[in-house]
């Protein structure tokens, strides 16, 4: 009997608008895509930090722009606008492109990234694949936070899953099995993994009482694993920097409330005692667990390019900077 598939009525493709121009540029077949989008699980705004430095310190352009307003439920999940005294201003509203960037080493790389979709997520799922397919992409990573028991004084963890082991291997200790809300990543990934295509998702550990706070270093996390993920060096110098001044601040409440000093320590047991003798991967992190600067991750991803043109792939074995794992959302 003839398997029976259910497809969209609409033609996926007239969900978006086309830089023909620019999709067909050699240098984005077979490139990278990242993807993000907000509006389901974004604990310590993670991916809107991501997003917005991106945004702000690469170049990009759109490749394509999406319908919104048939994706967009405006009125359960209403846009921001600001009243100005007697006006109005700054009407922020929703958005989802793909862009073409270029990292600092000057590499090519699609970035998916705006509003998750409320409706027609079939639909939306076949437009993205085939834009995809049309481009060769290499290899799909997507980014998402989720609150943690886990203290802001260890190393930020990370879920990892998809279809690289390579990718997904030594970081992610602890495998459950259990029945989540789904989210548009995650299924754009089921799909492209039933397609046949590569794809890795990263789901980033932010301790809880900080969930509802933008937590800088936690985006710095997500930013290095996405990196690493495509060999890519992106920017996250002015998030390292607003993280250290965050931590201070963090420092400072925690050292003035013997309550909430007592429920850190608490968390810091679980997290030692949950961690003791495990050993995970990162191709970031030096012997002593620090990830590099600036200077010294451009020089690693630059190796790891030359040694990747050269036919060989090299790993590091370190000590993670992954802590204990939880759900995905």
């Amino acid at each position: 009997m003839k398997k029976f598939e259910f497809t969209p009525f609409h033609a996926p493709e007239s969900l978006y608008a086309l830089n023909e121009e620019l999709l067909a540029a050699e240098d984005l077949r077979g490139a990278n895509l990242i993807m993000a989008f907000t509006g389901f699980s974004d604990a310590g705004q993670v991916v809107t930090q991501i997003a917005g430095e991106l945004v702000d310190h690469l170049d990009h352009e759109p490749v394509a722009i999406f319908d919104i307003d048939q994706l967009i439920d405006y009125r359960s999940r209403r846009p921001r606008i600001t009243f100005a005294q007697d006006h109005l201003s700054d009407y922020k509203a929703p958005s989802l492109l793909l862009y073409r960037m270029t990292d600092a080493l000057g590499t090519p790389f699609l970035f998916l990234y705006g509003n998750e979709p409320d409706l027609q997520w079939e639909r939306f799922s076949s437009a993205v694949l085939g834009l995809i397919e049309r481009l060769d992409v290499n290899l799909v990573s997507w980014v998402q936070s989720v609150p943690m028991p886990v203290p802001h004084t260890r190393p930020i963890g990370a879920t990892v899953h998809g279809n690289r082991p390579e990718l997904i291997e030594g970081i992610s200790a602890w495998k459950a099995t259990m029945e989540i809300p789904a989210a548009i990543g995650h299924v754009l990934e089921l799909k492209l993994a039933e397609a046949g295509r590569n794809v890795v998702g990263y789901a980033i550990h932010v301790p809880q009482y900080l969930a509802d706070a933008e937590y800088p270093p936690a985006a710095v996390a997500g930013l290095e694993f996405l990196g690493a993920a495509a060999s890519l060096m992106l920017p996250s110098e002015r998030l390292r920097e607003a993280g250290r001044a965050v931590e201070r601040q963090i420092t400072e409440q925690v050292e003035a409330s013997s309550e909430v000093a007592a429920v850190v320590t608490n968390l810091e047991k679980r997290y030692d005692e949950h961690t003791e003798g495990i050993s995970r991967k990162s191709l970031l992190a030096g012997d002593n667990d620090e990830l590099p600067d600036a200077d010294e991750l451009g020089a690693a991803v630059e190796a790891y390019l030359a040694s990747r043109d050269g036919g060989s792939q090299s790993e590091t074995e370190t000590q993670s900077k992954s802590g204990p794992e939880g759900g995905l959302g």
